[in-house]
């Protein structure tokens, strides 16, 4: 059981220094310049001494914040939404309120459909006085 535990073997050959500054130097060729470790947020975007870029951070974060709750207040209410047809006005989840106006769609055509069945003709409506004779949309 014992040699299960064994730890494993470090290389402890010595490297030469001509050895050990050619890979210092292929490290350095292949490392990524400034911009780039900036644009991957790894650096920090800024022109403030190290001891200041923390407060920089924790200032810029606090004004973001003050700015979302500025922006939050000045929200209008849900119902005041609703009013002006910027939210539906609907308790259904949100993942079904697409298929829920789809139906409502459906439903609006086929009653409207049903509605012209039962539309009277114009003969009708001439004969009751609602047209003239000369307003028959047929001719």
């Amino acid at each position: 059981m014992a040699d299960e535990l064994e730890q494993p073997k470090v290389d402890e050959t010595h490297i030469s220094p001509i050895e050990r500054r050619n890979s210092l130097e292929k490290h350095l060729q292949t490392r990524p310049d400034p911009k780039d470790l900036k644009d991957r947020h790894i650096l920090l975007d800024t022109n403030a001494a190290p001891a200041l870029q923390s407060t920089a951070q924790d200032l810029e974060r606090q004004r973001a914040t003050d700015s979302l709750k500025k922006g939050l207040e000045k929200r209008p209410e849900k119902e005041v939404l609703i009013e002006r047809n910027i939210l539906p006005d609907s308790t259904a989840a949100p993942a079904i309120q697409g298929q829920q106006k789809e139906l409502e769609k459906h439903m609006r055509a086929d009653s409207l459909e049903e509605k012209m069945k039962h539309r009277p003709k114009p003969e009708e409506l001439i004969r009751e006085g609602i047209l003239q004779a000369d307003e028959d949309p047929t001719k």
